[in-house]
């Protein structure tokens, strides 16, 4: 017997993305897809489409070790480091670098909007690879240590802070972007991302990006004591 085209389409993106779409989003995106689709195709616009979503909806919940613990908070104040064997599937909804000041965050974001990157001392144009949102690559890593706001499918935040450079991680990849955590350590409440636990996917949700972008950059400039009236 032929395995159903949901079953098997779900088996390929864990096994490639270690994202376990709900029932709802398959069915919906197997709905318009044509039945005679190449099955390499259908995966690769499935992977795309799984990858610029909001997890909150397009996210099985069924698995625990796919979510954060739901005590992950509770424990926070309590001795003691965790691990969490995962993978666990996270969204990011902010970025901060660390070792930046404001208003070298505020030129990193305008770069990221004009869809420009570093390699060194030399602007580049950056063009994005198919599956990336439109995140900003530019050379590595970038930058020095980042913070990011992170969320599972069930709706639990938690921060997350690069104990190595990760790559992938920096101001202007994109809003939305998937994060895959393995073994993962965690002290108090805040994941402790190295490059052997944490690989970034890629991906955007152009409505959480855009506000993002201009919340951020509205809360920077305030901080550094420019308002919006002072563009050029």
């Amino acid at each position: 017997m032929a395995t159903p085209p949901q079953t098997s389409l779900s088996t390929s993106l864990e096994a490639s993305l270690s994202l376990t779409p709900s029932p709802t989003w398959l069915a919906s995106f197997l709905s318009t897809q044509k039945p005679t689709t190449p099955p390499a195709s259908l995966l690769a616009t499935a992977r795309l489409r799984l990858l610029n979503s909001d997890i909150a909806s397009s996210l099985s919940r069924g698995r625990p070790a796919t979510l954060l613990p739901s005590d992950i908070h509770a424990t926070a104040a309590r001795a003691g480091d965790r691990r969490l064997t995962g993978p666990v599937a996270l969204q990011v909804l902010g970025v901060e670098d660390l070792g930046k000041s404001r208003w070298a965050q505020v030129q990193d974001i305008e770069a990221a909007e004009r869809g420009e990157g570093t390699r060194g001392r030399e602007v580049v144009r950056v063009v994005p690879a198919a599956g990336d949102g439109g995140a900003v690559e530019g050379g590595g890593a970038g930058g020095g240590t980042h913070k990011l706001l992170l969320r599972d499918a069930a709706g639990l935040r938690v921060y997350g802070v690069e104990l190595q450079a990760v790559k992938g991680v920096r101001v202007g990849m994109g809003i939305g972007s998937k994060i895959v955590c393995r073994n993962v350590l965690v002290s108090r409440a805040v994941l402790l991302l190295e490059p052997r636990t944490t690989t970034v996917l890629g991906g955007r949700v152009e409505g959480l990006h855009v506000a993002w972008l201009a919340g951020r950059k509205a809360e920077l400039r305030a901080a550094v004591g420019q308002s919006p009236d002072d563009e050029a």
